[in-house]
């Protein structure tokens, strides 16, 4: 087995591994240390309370930061996600109000055309091979005139506070003894597949993490979830949200099938060079339509998310700053503009980056525009690292 060049002595395969790993390693410490400034602020900003507001106001935004990452990978760009979320948004008020569906069709219906808009978005990138910025653009106009046209004159539909929809997304909240249990079945997890992984590694003769080392990752683990769940439940605070507990989901599920499905190696493959991808084999065209559908599907869902969190759709839903917010989260949460390079955790660092920020300043009093300028700062920062690692792969 070939080991790293450069004298590092590692097997190519645990050389990959440490370099994903501490990739993300600066992101968390940037994000602690954005946490110990403003804790020390403003120490309202660390309170058990407002960690919980902060993980309830991520979830939809990083549910749409998470398919920016997927599409980030193949190296394209959706920056209709956006208007999408908020068309999804506008059909569940619509549907479940003034047609009166049921809410789950409703949110069905608003599922549906997110997949509709990804297929379509495939077909446009693989067939024409048009560019992503200039359709997706273009897809932007047209879903915010698509859902102001199904808003209708009134331009804002209220949801029933006390449907089964809302109060799950306001008030939802997993008893802690349901979210120490869960603590203790990801560990338990974690732990049976490294050692089921080692044991797999060990048969082929590759090089493997030692027992010590499976023991001291699940031992971080089991602390760091512990902690997160302790400070959580913390006096009055809430806890752990359900759309908390499904962004989560959707993070480690995607995590799982870019890692160890030849999907997710196909993903990277494509996106680091595509090309080379399709001259081995890879199912270039349907991987990137996949990767434009899950996007597409996870925006709808973002705004079916926040529909729910606010209790009505609007004409400012979706609009403004999202998809300027879920793509910069993408880009500071580490994944490359230019494909190839990225994780599904990019999307939770990214967005608790920017979320923390604004977060923390509306405590201090501080006014939209320096949060914009702030959070513009960092993803340009973001965006300028990116681009010394690729020159630094290319060299």
């Amino acid at each position: 087995m070939s080991a790293q060049p450069g004298g590092t002595g590692l097997p190519g395969a645990v050389w990959q591994r440490v370099r994903i790993g501490t990739g993300l390693l600066p992101i968390v410490a940037a994000l602690v240390g954005i946490w110990l400034v403003l804790g020390a602020i403003n120490p309202a900003f660390l309170a058990p309370e407002n960690l919980v507001n902060l993980t309830l106001q991520s979830a939809p935004v990083g549910v749409i930061a998470l398919g920016v990452v997927l599409v980030l990978l193949v190296g394209e760009i959706d920056l209709s996600v956006g208007s999408l979320s908020g068309l999804a948004a506008a059909v569940v008020a619509v549907g479940s109000v003034t047609l009166g569906w049921p809410v789950a069709l409703a949110i069905g219906v608003a599922l549906a055309c997110g997949v509709v808009v990804g297929l379509g978005y495939g077909a446009l990138s693989t067939r024409l091979g048009l560019p992503s910025f200039v359709f997706t653009l273009a897809g932007l106009l047209f879903l915010a005139g698509v859902q102001l046209r199904v808003l209708g004159p009134l331009g804002s539909i209220n949801l029933p506070f006390e449907s089964w929809f809302v109060r799950s997304v306001q008030q939802g909240f997993l008893p802690a003894g349901v979210a120490w249990a869960l603590v203790v079945a990801v560990v338990v997890a974690s732990a049976a597949g490294q050692l089921a992984a080692r044991a797999r590694r060990r048969r082929a003769d590759l090089a493997c993490a030692s027992v010590p080392q499976v023991a001291v990752r699940t031992f971080v683990l089991a602390a760091v979830l512990s902690l997160v769940v302790a400070y959580l439940y913390l006096g009055s605070a809430r806890g752990i949200g359900y759309s908390v507990v499904l962004f989560a989901l959707l993070v480690v599920v995607t995590d799982v099938l870019l890692r160890r499905t030849r999907w997710g190696r196909s993903v990277r493959a494509v996106g680091g060079d595509r090309r080379a991808a399709m001259l081995a084999g890879v199912p270039v065209r349907r991987t990137v339509v996949l990767c434009f559908v899950a996007c597409s599907t996870l925006a709808a869902l973002g705004g079916v998310l926040a529909a729910g969190r606010l209790g009505a759709a609007n004409q400012g839903t979706g609009g403004a700053d999202t998809y300027l917010v879920a793509i910069a989260a993408a880009v500071i949460g580490g994944t490359s503009l230019f494909g190839g390079r990225g994780s599904a955790w990019s999307a939770v660092l990214g967005v608790l980056v920017i979320q923390s920020i604004a977060n923390g300043l509306t405590l201090m009093n501080v006014d939209q525009a320096a949060r914009y300028m702030v959070t513009g700062a960092v993803l340009l920062l973001a965006i300028v690292i990116d681009m010394l690692m690729r020159k630094r792969r290319e060299a």
